[in-house]
């Protein structure tokens, strides 16, 4: 679904609730050039930073989107998303290099000298998983929502050599999902992917309740009017195996992007209409921990990421936020 060049970042470091060793090794100091490389992590900001992000989504919300335009956008939405694919077909996006790295759960498996299973990264990193099954045969099944034209489904795929591993693939677009079908690296019997709109009050999807490992959300839900997020996370947490695994990753309050609006493109708080007509919301911590809780879900990671990127050629300083959580369903009792 909401697939942007903003969701190529090379990583998020730890700020919260959790510590990554894979990153968080460019910290800013006072005595660094700011412009001795393209990405800082951790950034810290000062209160005159935070009251100047303040400021500024009070004036882009000041002006809010007028109810007709609003109701024109839920109508077309479907076009909008097609035409969005249509023009940038699958030039436009780059496989998620820091995928496995962020979610080493996505990861292959395979069996290491000693007996324990670890996880494979593209690189050759192995990261021990305790609570992988003996038995590397045994059916794993993950599904993402909002696919788009299979920036996550690929490396997956294109990585993992189990026997019984099927992904799962829905996206809004008939055109994206149309684009994915026809990469030659597509495989309909390890891959189904199918068109679904995750706010429908019933999901049309070719597996039963309770059967999924590991649901994706990568830069989707913040698509999605905020006032239908609650029935998604719960419709998650519906097909979710007992003990499987969301992982998500979007867009954090005070992004650069969200302090890029002009007034009259905020439709509610904290939720805006691009130039192409696709929305884009941006999260706090607590809104997700609300949403998954909401759900039934145990939080196992909840993090934010304030990056500090730099164009070394024109000296210029972007500031973004991302948050990345991790929520798992309870096991039955």
């Amino acid at each position: 679904m909401n697939e942007t060049s903003e969701d190529a970042s090379a990583g998020l470091p730890s700020t919260s609730t959790s510590i990554r060793p894979q990153f968080g090794n460019r910290f800013l100091s006072a005595d660094d050039n700011v412009f001795q490389h393209n990405a800082w992590d951790n950034i810290q900001w000062d209160e005159e930073q935070e009251q100047a992000a303040l400021e500024g989504v009070r004036k882009n919300s000041s002006v809010k989107l007028p109810d007709a335009e609003v109701d024109r956008l839920a109508t077309e939405a479907d076009q909008n998303w097609d035409r969005f694919y249509g023009i940038h077909q699958n030039r436009f996006f780059k496989d998620r290099h820091w995928l496995f790295t962020e979610f080493p759960e996505l990861a292959p498996f395979k069996m290491s000298p000693s007996n324990v299973p670890e996880r494979v990264l593209p690189d050759g990193e192995t990261v021990k998983n305790v609570e992988t099954p003996a038995d590397t045969n045994q059916p794993r099944t993950i599904f993402e929502i909002g696919c788009g034209v299979g920036n996550t489904v690929f490396p997956i795929l294109n990585y993992s050599h189990e026997a019984n591993l099927m992904v799962y693939a829905s996206d809004f677009s008939h055109q994206a999902i149309d684009i994915l079908r026809q990469n030659p690296e597509y495989d309909p019997q390890r891959c189904q992917a199918f068109v679904l709109d995750a706010t429908a009050e019933h999901w049309d999807v070719p597996f039963a309740e309770g059967s999924i490992d590991i649901v994706v959300l990568i830069f989707v839900l913040s698509a999605i009017d905020p006032d239908r997020m609650q029935h998604i996370a719960k419709q998650i947490a519906r097909y979710l195996k007992p003990g499987g695994l969301v992982l998500l990753r979007d867009y954090g309050r005070y992004d650069l992007a969200q302090l890029r609006f002009k007034p009259g493109k905020c439709v509610k708080d904290n939720f805006y209409v691009r130039g192409d007509g696709t929305l884009v919301y941006f999260f706090t911590q607590d809104d997700l921990r609300k949403l998954f809780v909401g759900a039934g879900l145990i939080e196992e990671q909840n993090i934010v990421d304030r990056r500090l990127q730099v164009n070394r050629g024109k000296m210029i300083k972007m500031y973004r936020v991302w948050v990345q959580v991790k929520f798992r369903k309870p096991l039955a009792h």
